[in-house]
């Protein structure tokens, strides 16, 4: 991926999905599986301005509360198994449905917000709201 490619949506898309850097699309956006690196390796891009907050946990906790509440209700309502099936059938599905996507989704919102050139607001220079 160029940098010209990731002057486009679909590009700035697709490089923060493969949790790469959102100018070049070469260059790996974390160090561990959430703390991102200083600068990136490729251009050279400082990484200051990333600030995706809660954002990413939040849409991934909604999508994984409806997906396991709503198969554990089918399945009480249906078969009406014990206590301990629920457990072992959701407790490894929260983990996949939340510990999955986390990193990608956190890669999206950090390359949509390079894409959209946000930062935090400052009004007349002082920085406080």
């Amino acid at each position: 991926m160029t940098e010209r490619a990731t002057s486009s949506l679909s590009g700035a898309i697709q490089a923060g999905l493969r949790c790469a850097c959102p100018r070049c699309g070469k260059g790996k956006l974390f160090q561990g599986f959430l703390t991102l690196r200083a600068r990136c390796d490729v251009c050279g891009l400082d990484y200051g301005f990333a600030d995706s907050g809660d954002g990413p946990a939040v849409f991934i906790m909604f999508l994984a509360g409806f997906v396991v509440v709503g198969a554990a209700l089918v399945t009480e309502a249906k078969y009406h198994p014990p206590y301990w099936v629920h457990a072992a059938l959701w407790l490894p599905l929260i983990l996949i449905l939340t510990l999955g996507p986390l990193r990608p989704m956190k890669g999206l919102m950090i390359s949509l917000q390079y894409y959209h050139k946000a930062e935090e607001h400052r009004v007349g220079g002082t920085g406080a709201p």
